[in-house]
């Protein structure tokens, strides 16, 4: 065995692993392990790669439905839209990377999330993103910093994505003081394939030839998932060569060359090289069948001099697969991948030792058993507390503060960076590139695209309130999972499934763990009441710089079918003359909402009760009549209340409305309760649309559309003013710099 250890102190330090995790090491190898092998343990126990800190509290979820096909452990989650196709998505996270390094980082994010779904055999059809931000309005170097990683992540992820083909068709965009030191890039992407026809990542067939192809593999990303298992301190921007480095032109050649290869009979699993690379794919791919490898690594294609087995296994280099195919195959996939300027070496072949065997010119450089690796990795039950801040602030409400009038702060929420329009971010991604983009990013709400094999079209939104995850994480999690729901009813699409990013601070702070533990309930309850099951996800932890975490943000994304792609309802409004109504109660709940960090200068409250079955009965009315094509428009009612939501429709339509809403109290305007929808019905609709209503809606005719401004109560903004405050308000802040 080669690159034996030397100063273990040392060794073990560099690569994040305690004296307790060596000597389970040692017992599991019978001997001392050297570099390549603790390396391989290092990444594979990482938090990135291991959940180790997190599993204990995943399990649970509900999985299970008629319509999912494949759920977690897989690259990605599969569902069945029908017709004989299916639904392929993921949602991953890049934080540390981007926050390193915030164009390579993102890109780098778009690219892996793509692989993970087209490894599974699905064409990319469309991409969105949960991005959050810190502080982008202040003259200070924080806030300049701040606004350099806005601008760098969204050319990364326009950068990528646009020159792979896939649209980015929308997302959500948000800004916090605790993102300052830590922002959090979540990308998702989903694809199509026909149900039959779904790849998975496993290595079977004792003899079976185990193939690279792709990219060649340098240095860039050494380490990367060991770097992201770990909190950020001044010293982290040293860190950016463990980012990766992205060639979407290369990853597109890849995506062609591997939809070619399934119409095959060549493959017998397939798997992304991601986090961890060539350790994580091929101990993956063994595992799951319980198998064994033996790979040459001399054999692997490399774009650097001198590179050892340990820059081999560790390198998170982007745009490479690992395959299992089938013996006789070998030259057929070469073939095709040469054809595709791609590189395709046969590296090694599947055994029944259950041990991984690698060899480095004949020599065997390292053997670790398969299963102890991905099972026996540490799973730990860390210590939780209630947050003690809780106590501080769950009877604060707006009374405690000064009296601000409706019309002031109706001038100052519209300028929020939580409610104004992205468009300087979202123009700089391809939305329209493939033709099946119909309901896109600035029109509100989920983002829809058709599927011509079938017909349909499927919604898909990416939501989470981080204000309610810090006040209540349990109550918050299940409310990110309500609002995306709410947001793919809204289009008029059935709610079917979701895939998460967990996104918390530092495991090691027992409160830290409370509030990951407490939004795992939280988006299990959820997922059960309102029948969207978890078919994949993501965590992401230390999320943390010099001991300051992040709010809990369980960003949350559902995606829906609808069943007829020429009646998907808009989150605009559509014509003048049309009636609007409010479904759902509206009361004086105010507990994290936007007028409470924006007007009163603080994220507390208490969190507005949850009742699943009026969302349920919410998202029936709105899909039932778009269904009957009694409505022109739904808009949910959340951020900044019923006055930002008909302010949002107003000035993204050009259309005025005149609304009169009952209130208790005249704040009640900006009042964030669950469960509510801005409903448009053209006049000759209206005794139909409210024959679908009974006594389970708390439903009020507020208003019409039309006029040359936005009247909401004792509030009122002309158009010109409206738009201009929503349109240009961002890009005025982010091109402060320039």
């Amino acid at each position: 065995m080669s690159q034996q250890l030397e100063n273990i102190e040392e060794q073990l330090a560099n690569h994040k692993l305690s004296q307790e995790d060596y000597t389970h090491i040692k017992q599991i190898l019978n001997r001392e392990p050297n570099l390549v092998e603790l390396g391989i343990f290092s990444a594979m126990w990482s938090e990135h790669c291991s959940y180790k800190s997190s599993k204990v509290h995943l399990k649970g979820f509900p999985t299970k439905a008629p319509w999912v096909i494949q759920g977690p452990g897989e690259n990605a989650g599969v569902i069945d839209i029908g017709g004989g196709y299916a639904a392929v998505f993921k949602m991953e996270s890049h934080n540390h990377p981007s926050f390193i390094e915030p164009y390579q980082g993102a890109a780098t994010g778009v690219g892996g999330i793509m692989r993970d779904v087209f490894t599974m055999g699905a064409r990319p059809v469309a991409s969105l993103n949960a991005l959050r931000f810190g502080n982008i309005l202040n003259d200070d170097k924080t806030s300049a910093h701040q606004r350099y990683l806005v601008r760098g992540v969204t050319e990364g992820i326009g950068g990528y994505g646009n020159c792979m083909g896939v649209p980015t068709i929308g997302g959500e965009v948000s800004f916090d003081e605790c993102y300052n030191g830590n922002i959090l890039v979540n990308a998702f992407n989903l694809g199509i394939a026909k149900s039959d026809e779904i790849f998975l990542g496993r290595a079977e067939g004792i003899g079976n030839p185990v193939m690279y192809v792709g990219a060649k593999t340098g240095r860039d990303g050494l380490g990367g998932a060991v770097m992201s298992s770990d909190s950020f301190t001044e010293e982290s921007k040293s860190l950016r060569p463990t980012v990766q480095v992205g060639d979407p032109f290369t990853e597109k050649l890849l995506l062609e060359a591997c939809m070619e290869l399934f119409k095959t009979d060549h493959v017998v699993g397939i798997q992304d090289m991601g986090a961890a690379g060539l350790t994580s794919s091929s101990f993956e791919m063994a595992g799951r069948t319980g198998s064994g490898m033996t790979m040459h690594l001399d054999k692997v294609p490399a774009r650097e001099e001198n590179m050892t087995p340990y820059d081999f296994m560790l390198s998170e280099s982007q745009e490479r697969m690992l395959l299992c195919a089938k013996k006789g195959s070998e030259q057929a996939i070469i073939d095709i991948f040469e054809k595709w300027d791609l590189d395709a070496a046969v590296i090694g072949e599947v055994t029944d030792t259950g041990n991984m065997e690698l060899f480095w010119h004949g020599e065997k450089c390292a053997e670790v058993p398969v299963d102890p690796v991905s099972e026996e990795a540490p799973e730990l039950n860390r210590p939780m507390s209630r947050p003690v801040y809780l106590d501080s602030i769950a009877n604060v409400t707006i009374n405690d503060f000064g009296k601000v009038s409706n019309q002031d702060a109706f001038e100052k929420l519209i300028k929020s960076m939580e409610v104004v329009d992205k468009s300087w971010i979202y123009t700089q991604y391809d939305s329209m590139v493939q033709t099946n983009t119909i309901k896109k990013g600035g029109m509100l709400d989920a983002s829809v695209i058709r599927v011509k094999e079938n017909g349909k079209a499927l919604a898909m939104s990416a939501d989470c309130n981080v204000r309610y995850c810090y006040i209540d994480p349990k109550g918050g999690a299940a409310a990110a999972v309500i609002e995306s729901g709410r947001n793919v009813a809204m289009s008029g699409a059935r709610p079917l499934a979701i895939t998460d990013c967990l996104n918390y601070g530092n495991p090691e702070n027992p409160e830290v763990m409370w509030q990951f533990a407490q939004g795992c309930l939280g988006i299990k309850e959820a997922c059960a009441e309102l029948t969207t099951p978890v078919i994949g996800g993501n965590v992401s932890l230390y999320n943390e710089t010099n001991g300051i975490s992040v709010f809990p943000t369980p960003s949350i994304a559902t995606v829906g079918v609808n069943d007829d792609q020429n009646n998907v309802l808009m989150s605009s409004f559509q014509s003048e003359g049309n009636a609007l109504y409010l479904v759902g109660g509206s009361m004086s709940e105010f507990g994290g909402s936007l007028y409470m960090k924006e007007i009163c200068g603080i994220v507390a409250g208490t969190l507005p009760e949850i009742d699943y079955k009026k969302e349920l009965a919410l998202w029936d009315l709105v899909i039932e009549g778009n269904k009957k094509h009694l409505l022109e428009c739904a808009k949910d009612a959340s951020s900044g209340g019923v006055a930002i939501a008909l302010a949002k429709m107003s000035a993204t339509s050009g259309l005025g409305c005149d609304v009169e809403m009952s209130v208790e109290d005249e704040r009640d305007i900006f009042a964030e309760s669950m469960s509510r929808a801005i409903i448009e019905v053209k006049p000759e609709n209206c005794e139909a649309f409210e024959a679908m209503l009974d006594e389970s809606f708390a439903v009020e005719k507020i208003g019409t559309v039309g006029g040359d401004s936005i009247k909401v109560n004792d509030v009122t903004m002309s158009m010109d003013i409206l738009k201009d405050n929503y349109f240009n308000t961002f890009k005025r802040v982010i091109e402060r710099d320039l």
